[in-house]
């Protein structure tokens, strides 16, 4: 039988355990262009004790889409991915950019919060770090390297949009989003969510295919990502170079214990 969906990880646990999701596509980021964007989810939740000290080994993440294993998702389709807070804790303070989207994620974003939830979410600058900006810069020069097809095999995902804009405005704008966003926490030890108004209509209009040349779109990539260096090479930022982890780690253990009822 032909599969309708692509599904695995322990669905029970993750959503028993369930402490925070949140939107984390397009959405998120007020980017979104009507008719033509998926739905992504990010969730966390805490295992059973027996996945995290016992013998039966973790549970650390559940998958679910609409479209089955191998099929590229589009308008309609819903992509959620669910993390154990354990594993989620390392993506996040490892800077990574798009699992540190639910601590930012507005109100209206937030699909599911529970009380630790609403701790983790209260953390949410302990998260940031220098060490997080050169995740965003790593992520953004992957998305311009895809975009300009400078390693063998980058086939255009999307060769529909190559062949209408004369290249691949979603990496394009992916590109783009990443470089503001790396900037903005580098320069301000924030991040906004949706994007501020300026940053965010300058990557719709790349997005829509309103910007007709790619090399214009690199090079402002290209003065954006070099505002970052400048930032970071001469100290001019608020971040510390890690996230905070021993006091993300305190927390995690009494969240842990908590959630299980393990308060005496």
């Amino acid at each position: 039988m032909t599969a309708t969906h692509t599904e695995y990880g322990d669905r029970d646990i993750a959503m028993d355990g369930e402490i925070l999701r949140t939107v984390v596509g397009s959405g998120v980021h007020g980017i979104a262009i009507p008719g033509t964007d998926d739905h992504d989810e990010m969730g966390v939740y805490i295992e059973p004790p027996e996945r995290v000290i016992g013998m039966h080994g973790p549970a650390d993440h559940f998958v679910y889409r609409t479209q089955p294993e191998g099929a590229r998702s589009g308008h309609g389709d819903t992509d959620l991915v669910m993390y154990s807070l354990r594993k989620y804790l390392r993506l996040a303070t490892k800077g990574n950019p798009t699992a540190l989207l639910p601590l930012f994620s507005p109100a209206v974003s937030v699909i599911t919060e529970t009380a630790l939830g609403t701790e983790l979410r209260e953390m949410k600058q302990l998260f940031l770090s220098q060490h997080a900006v050169h995740r965003f810069r790593g992520y953004l020069e992957s998305q311009r390297d895809r975009l300009l097809r400078l390693k063998p095999g980058h086939i255009p995902n999307r060769p529909e949009l190559v062949e209408r804009y004369g290249y691949d405005v979603k990496y394009a704008s992916h590109a783009l989003r990443l470089a503001y966003q790396g900037l903005e926490i580098a320069r301000d030890g924030r991040l906004t969510l949706p994007m501020p108004d300026a940053e965010r209509e300058h990557v719709l209009r790349v997005k829509r295919g309103e910007v007709a040349e790619r090399d214009e779109v690199v090079a402002d990539i290209d003065r954006i990502a070099k505002d970052i260096d400048t930032l970071l090479a001469e100290g001019r930022t608020p971040l510390p170079v890690h996230a905070d982890t021993a006091a993300i780690s305190v927390w995690s253990v009494d969240a842990h214990r908590r959630h299980w009822g393990w308060t005496a």
